[in-house]
């Protein structure tokens, strides 16, 4: 079974830094696509960054310029380097992965659990 989770959130306070990773683990065949997406108190989840297997990436505006995200393709996981947080980035960060299971024979979204972000001002 696949299985994403996620590590590195915390308690920052504003301009800090965080990074989060997310390890994809299981009968994995192959990894399409994997990202980060967050869910603050009383809002949608919305999408923060991803990146696809050919290497493009796609940025959320409110973070472009202060998050990265990158691949490690040997390990299946994927980061998210977090600068100059601010206290509207405090959300439940949640990994997102488009993966091809050895047990499905297809690509299927994938969720972590979340990791809880909390930028105090």
């Amino acid at each position: 079974q696949v299985q994403l989770v996620e590590s590195g959130g915390g308690l920052v306070q504003a301009g800090g830094s965080l990074r989060l990773s997310c390890a994809a683990s299981g009968t994995i065949f192959s990894i399409n696509a994997m990202g980060w997406y967050r869910q603050a108190p009383g809002k949608q989840r919305e999408l923060v960054a991803t990146l696809a297997s050919g290497g493009s990436t796609n940025y959320a505006d409110s973070v472009k310029g202060r998050f990265t995200i990158s691949r490690d393709n040997a390990k299946n996981t994927v980061s998210l380097q977090m600068n100059n947080l601010k206290p509207e980035d405090t959300a439940v960060y949640y990994c997102n992965a488009n993966i091809q299971s050895r047990e499905l024979g297809r690509a299927s979204f994938y969720w972590g659990q979340g990791t809880q972000v909390t930028v105090s001002s």
